[in-house]
């Protein structure tokens, strides 16, 4: 271990240069998961992390290993202030030597989930990505060279022009979409960088070339690299620095990971001839498999026996005096980092939407197909109508399953929209952009798409079963066809920020749909609605009224109908008795206050999507910033 002498220069040194280093130092550290009322229903706090201390600094790639649910994940959550809601956590955490919280462009985290635009070629991901984060100030060919030069060093140039794929689309390999997700978050050249299993997915040769990238990159500009990993290759492991060890929450060891070799054989472990040091250390520290080690003792007494050592060693000794020294020499306070303006970013997913729209086929393509089929069945089933009695019933029919089915369709994009929702929740995340800007961006590349389903499915309906000829009449009947399509979108968007499963998702959406549709006023007229729930409110809030209305108010007014099979005098009806006394539709105000009514749910809905996502921002902020005082009471 270096001596004290050593970290203060080191340390004087990392602020000499321009843009000084930044050192992370963690304390006492436990993290304990609250009752979820599911898995865990009635049982006390269970704590993921145990009192663990350590730190990280610049220019080197502290490596986290342990069995798989040791809290590797946990712990670079915890540090990067990604922890659940349900999760709690005490101890101290110091950036530089100060608590302050990590924000967009001083730190990065790579996720274990690979969640990519399936749509998007590996080029156009990341230079989507880097005209999103880096800062106005930078020239658009100076940030795509950057986005080139990253390409490059991730080993992508081969697949640059083919599609990342996903659930519908199949294209590069498990391993180039993790390459890809490093890449779009080294871009901005953070101070501290996050990776959660950065070599999963990928064979040994590619896990050599990419960490050796990323350490090259720690040390060229002073970033520091707090890596989970699983089981790396004896090559790869040969290039960290510092090793930390977990198991089952506990600290097992913290140091270079060169001294790594020591420590065990100290213990009696020494690593076998011939045999990869990540292997062995693994070996000995996972009690999932009651097996004995090197036949010498059970895997539990083996970790008891490592963890006690290690509080008693002098490597444990040298650790607590590092993390004292940097705590005194207290560093620069990280400034967030600079990105495009507001109006920039907006434009910028909305074009990135619009293109992720066209090329998925379940967003509109698919029930566009279906919209012209069912459509052109609807024109020739009611093609034609005349001005007799017997063509009233039909047309309310026609006017009530456009205004049901299609919008009822709507529902189908909702799997599209989960996923949109994965990759915002992880953008956000790392700060690429705000809310605002992706409701924003989202509700303005939909609009294109929904107009063009309302108005070519709509026009073949409108003009093959002959309903009013007017072109104002054609408008509003499109605009309404729009508007209830687009509340429909809305109303799932709400649903997939709070039920983030498609089955689920779709049952909730077509439940509340259908809701709507039994208190619209065809199925029941207005005047029988009970008036409890049916008639008060939800006839009143059901966007169906709205929609039936307008569509019956468009069609209607202006139309005498009559009754040719009568003998003598031809009887006749207006469209007007027929809306007042046969549909029960309110005709004190106009077609055009219903539309407007809808669009105005429409803005409702969004700004209540909007709100919820928010809501959710802020209570995930909340939680962060409460660091208890003292430990929890928790199980082992």
């Amino acid at each position: 271990m270096e001596s004290n002498i050593d970290v203060i220069e080191g340390l004087e040194k990392q602020d000499s240069k321009s843009g000084s280093g930044t050192w992370l130092t963690w304390k006492d550290l436990w993290v304990t998961v609250a009752d979820d009322g599911n898995s865990r229903v009635g049982k006390e706090p269970l704590a993921i992390l145990k009192g663990l201390t350590g730190y990280a600094e610049p220019g080197e790639v502290l490596v986290v290993m342990g069995p798989s649910g040791c809290g590797k994940s946990v712990l670079l959550d915890a540090l990067a202030g990604r922890c659940g809601s349900n999760m709690s956590h005490s101890g101290q955490i110091l950036v530089n030597g100060r608590k302050q919280v990590l924000a967009f462009g001083n730190s990065a985290y790579v996720a274990q989930d690979n969640t990519l635009m399936a749509t998007l070629t590996v080029k156009e991901a990341i230079h989507y990505s880097a005209l999103l984060q880096l800062p106005e100030s930078m020239l658009k060919s100076e940030k795509l060279a950057r986005a080139e030069m990253a390409i490059n060093k991730m080993g992508l140039q081969d697949c640059s022009n083919n599609l990342i794929g996903g659930r519908t689309i199949r294209s590069i390999s498990g391993g180039q979409k993790r390459r890809v997700s490093i890449c779009i978050e080294i871009l901005t050249r953070p101070q501290l960088l996050f990776l959660d299993e950065p070599t999963s997915g990928l064979d040994s040769a590619a896990s050599y070339h990419i960490m050796s990238y990323i350490i090259n990159l720690a040390k060229q500009e002073g970033i520091t690299v707090i890596s989970s990993l699983h089981q790396p290759c004896s090559e790869v492991f040969d290039l960290f620095h510092k090793l930390c060890l977990l198991s089952y929450g506990k600290l097992v060891y913290f140091g270079l990971a060169s001294a790594a070799p020591k420590f065990f054989s100290l213990n009696g472990f020494p690593i076998p001839i011939m045999r990869n040091p990540s292997d062995h250390y693994l070996r000995i520290i996972n009690r999932d498999f009651e097996l004995d080690v090197e036949g010498k003792v059970s895997s539990e007494n083996a970790i008891n026996s490592l963890v006690q050592f290690y509080k008693t060693s002098e490597a444990h000794k040298q650790v607590q005096e590092r993390i004292s020294m940097i705590c005194q020499h207290e560093g620069a306070k990280l400034e967030k980092g600079s990105k495009a303006s507001i109006i920039t970013l907006s434009l910028l997913l909305t074009k990135r939407s619009l293109v992720n729209m066209y090329r998925d086929p379940g967003y509109y393509r698919l029930r566009f197909a279906i919209y012209v089929g069912i459509c052109l069945g609807l024109g020739s089933l009611f093609y034609g109508f005349d001005n007799s009695y017997g063509s009233i019933q039909p047309r309310i029919s026609m006017l009530v399953y456009v205004s049901g089915f299609l919008t009822f369709m709507a529902i189908g994009g909702f799997p599209s929209f989960v996923e949109d929702m994965k990759i915002f929740e992880r953008e956000r995340l790392n700060g690429h952009y705000g809310v605002g800007v992706y409701v924003i961006s989202n509700t303005l590349s939909s609009i294109p798409y929904l107009l063009i389903l309302s108005i070519i499915p709509g026009a073949i309906t409108y003009y093959l079963t002959g309903l009013q000829r007017g072109f104002d009449n054609f408008i509003c009947f499109a605009l309404l066809l729009f508007a209830s399509m687009t509340m429909v979108e809305s109303m799932m968007m709400i649903v997939a920020s709070i039920v983030p499963d498609f089955l689920m998702g779709i049952i909730t959406g077509s439940g509340i749909q259908g809701l709507m549709m039994l208190a619209c006023g065809f199925f029941r007229l207005p005047n029988d609605l009970p008036k409890v729930f049916w008639k008060y409110p939800l006839y009143y809030i059901s966007f169906g009224t709205y929609v039936n209305q307008g569509f019956y108010k468009n069609e209607f007014e202006g139309l005498v109908f009559y009754d040719n099979n009568t003998q003598g005098a031809q009887r006749m009806i207006t469209g007007e008795e027929v809306l007042k006394y046969t549909l029960q539709v309110q005709t004190s105000h106009s077609k055009w206050v219903d539309v407007a009514i809808l669009l105005g749910m429409v803005v409702l809905y969004r700004l209540v999507f909007f709100i919820i996502i928010k809501v959710a921002e802020l209570r995930h902020k909340l939680s962060h910033n409460r660091l208890s005082k003292n430990k929890v009471n928790c199980t082992e």
